[in-house]
């Protein structure tokens, strides 16, 4: 049995969309699954989408979610170039190689002749599809011309009668009729192939057995065939799958300006998240987890788990399974992480590792701290209504009484380095008073921070504060609670 191949093949135009780092995800699955090789290939041969810097971002972002490649432009390999640019010598041979197997042909058509049969076909009303008169032109008289200097470019032959079909691993058969196939360009007038052809080209070359793209290819894939039959290559393995939605009606789209995994990552979100979450998008595994080391998803992945319906991205169920993570880190490891954004917002001197301990069980996205620490610095404006709460059965009078208490209590505390004396000493308070436990913490945590909700609760944020801080808020609460019931 041969060895599984599989390539991650992008294009260097940008950002590393949610889409494609899903096709990466699921080549590498498939591959390692099987032990298998998993290759890097860079698709440049359109040169007018390319960015500077977005090979640079292809690699980086393989590294972050951990996609290690065992061959490609950056470590070598017995397959090389992997980098299209560098291969285009070999695209010519085979595309005049391919019109001596009658697969294709030399084309010395201009625009006003395809632009003339597109508008016919606009009139009529029917698709357009090129009939390209040079198909009829002798290979002789057609390598005279190119001898004399005359543009062409490469186009598919193919015959219209009878049809092509193929087996999908997900889609299942797949027939066309072979007269509804365009005869594409495969090697433009410039030297360089088109996507069609190099990617033929340089997965036979490479060996690859499992291809998987986007379902979009399912109509293309029959006039691939066709050239691997006129070669008498061996057809991969083809696993197309459904795109990923933002909703029903619309695709996840770097060009709509959605979320690319560096946007992700800016907002927040771990990358060890988001592969996870995007391996769950169009795949489903057996038993109900939902959480999975990339080690897990190599022994799981099955592709015929792949689903044909489009998978939408739903930002809350990642947010969801984000904060999963967060919280399954040591407190050491979350503190590292949450360190740049507690010192954007917290100002004077803390105990950060506490900070961090107060944050990580309410921590969704890392982005979202800054806010939630917003009351460290600086007490912000409240209304007095927030000492109501009718779970806890607070009102004005008993939340005034419990931050009397409170201050008298705190004032005489000696040790406040410890945050178990603060726990006992603020717990005392509702024994002897014969009230609940939230009808003294309540107000307390809404006199030291002005607000409903915080990371942590009265004790741990007292502590954080420190005596003198606490005292003074606590001090300022009880003065608007006397204007209140004045």
């Amino acid at each position: 049995m041969k060895k599984v191949r599989t390539r991650f093949a992008p294009s260097p135009t940008g950002y590393m969309h949610i889409g494609n780092l899903r096709t990466a995800l699921f080549e590498y699955l498939i591959a390692k699954h099987e032990d298998g090789d998993f290759i890097l290939r860079i698709e440049d041969t359109d040169q007018e989408r390319y960015v500077e810097g977005a090979v640079e971002i292809i690699y980086d972002t393989m590294k972050e979610v951990g996609l290690h490649h065992d061959e490609g432009p950056d470590i070598g390999g017995d397959f090389g170039p992997y980098v299209q640019s560098e291969r285009l010598p070999m695209y010519k041979e085979y595309a005049d190689q391919l019109v001596d197997l009658g697969g294709a042909h030399y084309c010395f058509c201009g625009e006003e002749e395809i632009e003339k049969q597109r508008k016919e076909a606009e009139s009529l009303g029917i698709s357009f599809k090129y009939d390209d008169p040079c198909k009829h032109v002798s290979v002789e008289e057609a390598r005279e011309r190119i001898a004399k200097g005359e543009k062409y470019v490469v186009r598919q032959t193919i015959r219209h009668d009878g049809e092509t079909y193929f087996d999908d691993e997900v889609y299942g058969r797949i027939e066309v009729d072979n007269s509804i196939l365009d005869e594409s360009v495969l090697l433009k007038s410039d030297g360089y192939p088109t996507y069609n052809f190099a990617n033929i080209v340089d997965d036979h070359q490479m060996g690859i057995t499992h291809v998987v793209r986007g379902n979009e290819y399912l109509s293309s894939t029959p006039k691939y065939n066709l050239i691997y039959q006129s070669f008498g290559w061996d057809i991969p393995t083809y696993v197309h799958v459904p795109p990923v939605m933002k909703d029903e009606q619309h695709k996840l789209s770097k060009r709509n300006g959605d979320a690319s995994f560096q946007d992700l990552v800016k907002k927040g979100y771990l990358p060890e998240a988001i592969l996870n979450y995007i391996a769950l998008l169009g795949w489903s595994p057996e038993t109900e987890q939902e959480i999975y080391t990339l080690d897990e998803l190599i022994k799981v992945f099955d592709i015929k788990r792949i689903s044909k319906s489009p998978a939408i991205f739903d930002i809350d169920k990642l947010t969801w399974m984000n904060g999963m993570y967060l919280r399954a880190m040591s407190t050491e490891t979350f503190c590292e992480l949450a360190k740049p954004y507690i010192e954007e917002s917290v100002h004077r001197p803390v105990d950060i590792m506490a900070v961090a301990r107060i944050l990580q069980p309410r921590c969704d996205i890392l982005t979202s701290i800054p806010e939630s620490l917003d009351f460290i610095d600086e007490l912000p404006e409240y209304d007095n209504a927030m000492y109501i709460h009718k779970k806890m059965k607070t009102t004005y009078e008993i939340a005034y009484k419990a931050l009397q208490a409170a201050q008298s209590a705190l004032s005489e505390l000696n040790d406040w380095s410890s945050e178990e004396n603060l726990h006992e000493l603020l717990l005392s308070l509702p024994k002897q008073m014969e009230m609940k436990n939230g009808q003294i913490l309540w107000p307390v945590r809404t006199a030291i921070t002005g607000k409903q909700f915080t990371p942590g609760g009265a004790i741990e944020i007292a502590h954080i504060l420190g005596k003198e801080e606490t005292l003074k808020r606590i001090a300022k609460g009880i003065e608007k609670l006397e204007a209140e019931l004045a």
